[in-house]
């Protein structure tokens, strides 16, 4: 019975690299996020001509709002293969080795990556705010403020549960 769970047990650890190719999936979507990027800044340069603060602050949104996600895919790639799947043979004197990558575990991911939400949340509420007109539907503009207020609240009780499942027990005095 041993080597047949020793099999079964092998082949459940080695199913961790069935996310491999999800990682890669991950990869090209950024090339599309660059892609992306770079239709923004076409959209920049030729409004430039014609100033409208509005427009440009818009596209500028649309960039930052581009470049957030594109933080949070590295994120999910980098810290997800190195959590869930294999180390990165990266040496940790590597001078472009990102210093979080030392103490990622799957709680300071969830944490980092509802952080990350957040940043991307607020930057589309922003542009909404900025956007709004006399025919804004402001119900949707209602619930993108409580989506983000609750994109808030999870993120701090996350963060909550996280620092209580990693802190360490206080030893007693005399103990």
């Amino acid at each position: 019975m041993k080597p047949i769970v020793n099999g079964l047990e092998s082949f459940i650890f080695w199913s961790r690299w069935l996310q491999a190719p999800l990682y890669v999936g991950l990869v090209v979507a950024q090339g599309v996020y660059v892609y992306q990027f770079f239709l923004e800044l076409v959209h920049l340069l030729h409004d430039a001509a014609r100033p409208n603060e509005v427009k440009i602050m818009l596209t500028v949104l649309g960039m930052i709002d581009v470049v957030m996600i594109s933080n949070l895919l590295i994120m999910v790639v980098v810290g997800g293969y190195e959590t869930f799947v294999s180390r990165l043979e990266i040496a940790k004197s590597h001078r472009d080795r990102p210093d979080w990558l030392a103490h990622v575990d799957a709680g300071v991911l969830k944490v980092k990556l509802s952080m990350a939400l957040i940043g991307i949340s607020s930057v589309h509420l922003l542009k909404s705010f900025i956007g709004a007109s006399s025919e804004t539907n402001y119900q949707a503009l209602m619930w993108q403020v409580i989506i983000h207020c609750v994109f808030l609240i999870s993120a701090v009780a996350m963060a909550f549960t996280d620092r209580l499942i990693s802190a360490k027990p206080v030893a007693k005095p005399g103990h």
